[in-house]
């Protein structure tokens, strides 16, 4: 108390100091009255704290522990900093900071400090505490078992983890918040633990996480107040994600997400600034929960004015002029101001290969150069601008690498890089290499990165690592279904990332010789009636300097007769066809390097043995097949191949046999009119049997010197095109189109090499050149004739959206309209008469079993020979196909 009135005496005095002196204290005296009153206060709180009463200095004697602990009593003595011999207050800051160490381990709970004895100047203290229960058993409710593991992770509830209070609170808190993100609005989560009683001295309990997520919040309505210019409609329209219940709505749900709505907020400032309205701004946003269990969203805005775009120039730039960075930006003086597009033609971040400034730069290895848009006046509410340009240094690549690839040979991956070292930086060029590495199929196309590595803008140089993540490249293709007569069983090997240098290396075999990028596959397909084997190998650098692909296939199939009486098939009546074919593929440098030019010589020969059909006249014999086929494609869809974002994939194919007839010196006008004859004696009802059995073998003898050697030529055409239409949804027009054509009219068309439309394509089973047209709503091959058509058409719109893109599963779901139709000559070719389908599906992508899927299609017309909609079909899908 004598301290306390020292003060205020020293206070009175200074205060009648300052009324003297006219109400005006000098800066001096007020500043050394303040020091005065702050060290005063100090000192009083000081000697407050080290003279409390009941304060006695002891030297700290024995310290005992007790308490259901597995700790030794040596082991949390050192814990708490309390060391026999030492001098403590009691009661003093020792015993507080000695509680507060043993708490901070996170080791114990119910911590006291009592003393047990005082003897002289000697106090013996002991510690009273109790372990923390180590986490025995959790079971987790109200969510699916593959949510477990990131709950368990983000959480840290593995077995024997601490349970303290701060953990049951911060997993509450986190999963509350996590689901609420994700639109749960109503979340509630509910943590129990219970003790486990045993014998251990370990105290343990066992928790329960039960949660509640209730139904997601949907958004009744969205209000706007304080906009004039741009309507409520225009401004809902402009949130992509948020929106407000609309039964007609299929492609949005009116769900409400944290995370989406706030993104949605920026669209809304970004419209009006596509609009002239670079001021306007959110004043407010409010939540209204609904007796309906809805919310209703308020947002009050201010509009603020428009404005123009006024001059505009270009600063710090020499490696460009003017005129050519003026048509990029593509805005002049008077335009209207859009702030979102000049972002986005100085940087647009959406799309890495986008015509914008930035890109213009660091595509000419200007990788440090640096644009930035400042406006320089905004007088009558015209904004004059100057693109300012920092250009720096041309960038160099220093070191090149790639890291993630177990399997895969490095040269493999390496001579598909297109960013080299010592090359000049170029942006373009690492996307195009992240696609490639995409690709080649031997890596999630999602995981794929290009990092940045030593950026040195003094020296100009860069290293690039790319990361990659393998997946498996072999595939086993298990296929069932119906076609052809009957039931189809297919067994497949692919070996998509195969070495066959390795073949007689014993280590190599893990399990099979990999990692040069070959493939390798062998297929069996049978049912009933036929028996295909093949083998296919490809090599797609040969020599390995240059991205020249062979590549070879053997096949062997052998086809029985159907009998119609007893629908089994007859053993003794075959139909054998042998193929080999050898290709070349050169990737061109010009139009662009997507171009890809094909060649490949092919052999079948075809031997029947007492196979009689409506296909050919004569039973026994043979027919050669030997063609050229050349084609030209180009694919630069985007990095995955599985489901690419965008792009297109286009290809011409022409195929065609030497023209024999024009040195062979057969007069095939006069075995075309020699065979209307025969069949005319086979159709005059006066004719004997045995004149008919005469005429028929004559007429199987003039079509096996028709068809010895197969003359034809064969024209396809397919195009598809990928575009992104909001985030991940891509839609996917395409094209198809077919020619099979004769050089001598008197020959005719082949009865190999045809089209049949309809179907899901398992019925695909004949290696005689027949094309499968999948058309989905129709039964296989049900919009052909029994011979094939030698035109075909077919228009497709499918729209995709992804489920899942991970490495072990890509799921997608698909829905699609189509039309297509063959006919059996171009006189009858119409390409508007379609036959159209629609429906809905979903693909499957495992490494091990390649894509998988089911379709559910309905046909709108008629198949041949019935009457009304086919109606709705089902189709397994095996491979890329559609």
């Amino acid at each position: 108390m004598k301290l306390l009135l020292n003060i205020n005496k020293e206070n009175e005095d200074l205060g009648k100091q300052a009324s003297n002196s006219a109400n005006i204290l000098p800066f001096n005296t007020l500043l050394n009255y303040c020091l005065s009153i702050l060290f005063l206060a100090c000192s009083f709180i000081t000697q407050a704290q080290n003279l409390a009463p009941d304060a006695k200095k002891y030297i700290l004697g024995d310290i005992t522990v007790k308490g259901q602990t597995s700790f030794s009593e040596q082991t949390i003595v050192a814990y708490s900093g309390l060391r026999k011999g030492e001098e403590i207050a009691i009661p003093g800051e020792q015993i507080s900071d000695a509680i507060k160490k043993l708490w901070k381990s996170n080791l114990f709970n119910d911590i006291d400090i009592y003393v047990t004895n005082i003897e002289d100047n000697v106090a013996y203290l002991e510690i009273r505490l109790a372990d923390l229960p180590q986490l025995n058993e959790l079971k987790i409710k109200g969510v699916k078992k593959s949510k477990f593991d990131d709950i368990i992770k983000e959480n840290k509830l593995d077995k024997g983890a601490k349970v303290t209070e701060n953990l049951i609170t911060t997993t509450k808190n986190y999963l509350t918040n996590k689901y609420k993100k994700d639109g749960f609005l109503n979340t509630k989560v509910y943590i129990n633990t219970i003790e486990v009683k045993d014998s251990l001295p370990t105290s343990r309990v066992n928790m329960v996480i039960n949660i509640d997520k209730g139904e997601k919040v949907k958004v009744k309505d969205i209000n706007f107040s304080g906009n004039e210019v741009i309507s409520d409609r225009q401004l809902r329209k402009s949130m992509k994600n948020t929106k407000q219940i609309n039964p007609i709505r299929i492609f949005k749900r009116s769900k409400y997400i944290a995370d989406d709505y706030k993104e949605d907020l920026e669209s809304l400032i970004d419209k009006y600034k596509e609009n002239g309205y670079r001021d306007a701004r959110i004043l407010s946003d409010s939540i209204i929960y609904n007796n309906d269990k809805t919310i209703s969203i308020n947002i009050n805005l201010e509009e603020g004015e428009k404005y123009t775009f006024g001059k505009i120039r270009f600063i710090g730039n020499t490696a460009y002029p003017d005129a050519l960075l003026n048509r990029i930006l593509r805005i002049k003086e008077g335009d209207t101001y859009n702030g979102v597009a000049l972002s986005k033609r100085i940087a647009d971040n959406s799309k890495p290969d986008a015509n914008d400034i930035t890109n213009l730069y660091q595509n000419s290895g200007y990788l440090f150069s640096t644009i930035n848009a400042v406006e320089t006046s905004a007088d009558n509410n015209i904004i004059d601008m100057e693109i300012r340009i920092t250009e720096g240094k041309p960038a160099y690549f220093n070191r090149v690498s790639v890291v993630g690839n177990d399997k895969t040979n490095d040269h493999v991956i390496y001579r598909e890089l297109r960013t080299r070292p010592g090359e000049l930086y170029s942006k373009a060029n690492v996307v195009r290499t992240v696609r490639e590495l995409g690709q080649l199929g031997f890596f999630d196309a999602q995981e794929i990165a290009p990092n940045f590595k030593n950026p040195n803008p003094v020296e100009g140089t860069i290293d690039m690592e790319y990361s990659v993540k393998e997946t498996g490249s072999s595939q086993i293709e298990l296929q069932g279904g119906y076609g052809g007569g009957g039931f189809i069983g297919t067994l497949g090997l692919s070996f998509n990332n195969f070495a066959i240098k390795d073949l007689f290396h014993k280590d190599a075999y893990k399990p099979i010789p990999m990692g040069d990028g070959q493939k390798l596959a062998l297929r069996l397909q049978a049912s009933r009636f036929f028996q295909t084997y093949s083998f296919s190998f490809s090599e797609p650098w040969l020599g390995g300097k240059r991205p020249v692909q062979f590549s070879t296939s053997i096949s062997h199939t052998k086809q029985f007769l159907y009998n119609y009486l007893n629908r089994r098939p007859d053993k003794s009546k075959s139909f054998n066809i042998t193929g080999i074919t050898f290709g070349l593929a050169k990737r061109l440098s010009v139009p662009d390097d997507y171009f890809v030019l094909s060649q490949a010589i092919g052999f079948q020969r075809y031997d029947l043995n007492n196979y009689n059909t409506g296909l050919f006249t004569f039973g026994d014999g043979y027919s050669n097949n030997f063609s050229y086929t050349i084609g030209l494609s180009r694919n630069n869809t985007s990095v995955d191949p599985i489901y690419p974002t965008g792009g297109s994939n286009f290809s011409i194919k022409a195929k065609f046999s030497p023209p024999y007839s024009l040195f062979n010196k057969v007069d095939y006008a006069g075995l075309k009119d020699e065979r209307s004859d025969e069949q005319a004696i086979i159709n005059d009802v006066n004719t004997t049997n045995t004149q008919k059995q005469a005429a028929s073998d004559r007429i199987a003898e003039i079509d096996q010197e028709r068809y010895k050697w197969l003359e034809f030529y064969k024209v396809n055409f397919k195009a598809d095109w990928y575009t992104q239409i909001v985030k991940d949804l891509v839609l996917r027009p395409s094209v198809e189109f077919g020619f099979l054509g004769a050089y001598n009219n008197d020959r005719g068309i082949i009865p190999f090499e045809r089209f049949f439309v309809g179907g899901d394509g398992l019925g695909n089973f004949s290696l005689d050149g027949r094309e499968v047209i999948q058309l989905r709503g129709y039964p296989n091959q049900s919009l052909s004739t029994q011979d094939g058509g030698t035109i075909y058409n077919k228009f497709s719109l499918e729209l995709r959206y992804p489920i899942t893109l991970k490495a072990s599963a890509k799921i997608y779901g698909l829905g699609f309209i189509e039309g297509g139709n063959s006919f059996d000559n171009f006189r009858d070719f119409d390409p508007f008469n379609l036959k159209r389908s629609t429906g809905v599906g979903v693909r499957i992508f495992m490494p091990a079993f390649g894509l998988l899927g089911i379709d559910f299609g309905y046909g709108f017309d008629n198949v041949p020979g019935s009457t009304g909609a086919n109606g709705w079909e089902t189709h397994f899908i095996i491979g890329q196909q559609f």
